[in-house]
């Protein structure tokens, strides 16, 4: 029964994946045949972290990718248990409208909402700035500035996929017996107390797919960029996806953009088991 499913996994998803590990150890231009590969071992993995200019950009692109990933996750997760609590209760009018205003964010395409950004974060007819003009604050750079273009693509992130990580957190809030809350209450608990006594520990497991989607993600970010900033000012927004984009496909180096994907991946990989660990033994305590 699974069979169909499982060709199509195999296919699409785990050949392409050998194929690219395959891929790393060799030389090979993407404008040639993969017959024309020259095997080269570890040289792939060695050039992107040495101190040439290749290595530079590549840590640079994974530092950027950190960076965004760790401050989605780190500004989403806690706003999205703020904002499930908000539309969850029940004495609050409008609560199943503010839901759905939410998630409709979400459903909007990222390249629409790059553009969209965009002119938002516009130095001179942007909102945003004209909206800060109105209380005495100057103009911002935003995506203009090496140390505010990063930044800004977190916010415009975060927006996007709140109301996604909203819903998570309201179905999370739905599996906690009301007993409990009552039974805190009885005990002398308040609100505060019945929030990181009841709440937040029943909600663990949902955090963890949360954090584990969120950084997925995360790390695929690859439409702002490529619309925006094009991985400027001065490489401060070049994140991996793009990185590898431009090295794998501009520069035709399928070898290099082959090593970056799979370090990626395996980064990837080693941070959500990371994830899983640090819960267990969390659950264990």
């Amino acid at each position: 029964m699974i069979g169909p499913a499982a060709g199509f996994i195999g296919v699409f998803i785990l050949v392409p994946m050998v194929l690219t590990i395959w891929l790393s150890f060799h030389q090979w231009s993407t404008q040639t045949p993969f017959s024309t590969a020259e095997w080269v071992g570890l040289r792939n993995y060695e050039d992107i972290f040495s101190a040439l200019s290749v290595g530079r950009d590549f840590k640079t692109a994974l530092r950027n990718t950190a960076i965004y990933t760790a401050l989605s996750v780190a500004i989403l997760l806690p706003l999205s248990v703020l904002l499930g609590l908000l539309v969850y209760q029940r004495a609050v009018a409008g609560g199943q409208f503010l839901r759905t205003v939410l998630f409709a964010s979400y459903m909007v395409p990222m390249i629409a909402v790059a553009l969209v950004w965009s002119k938002l974060y516009a130095p001179t007819e942007g909102p945003l700035n004209q909206i800060l003009g109105w209380v005495g604050i100057g103009p911002q750079t935003w995506l203009a500035a090496p140390d505010t273009a990063l930044y800004s693509l977190v916010l415009l992130n975060v927006w996007q996929q709140i109301g996604y990580f909203t819903v998570l957190a309201v179905a999370g809030l739905t599996q906690i017996p009301n007993t409990l809350y009552e039974a805190a209450r009885i005990d002398g608990a308040g609100p505060v107390q019945s929030f990181f006594g009841v709440t937040l520990p029943l909600m663990r497991r949902t955090l963890l797919f949360s954090a584990v989607i969120a950084i997925i993600n995360a790390v695929q970010v690859f439409e702002p960029v490529a619309l925006i900033t094009q991985g400027g000012p001065a490489g401060s927004t070049n994140v991996l996806t793009f990185h590898i984009r431009r090295v794998g496909i501009e520069r035709s180096q399928g070898g290099l953009g082959s090593a970056m994907a799979v370090t990626l991946m395996l980064a990837l990989i080693v941070t959500v088991f990371a994830i899983f660990a640090a819960n267990r033994r969390g659950g264990r305590e």
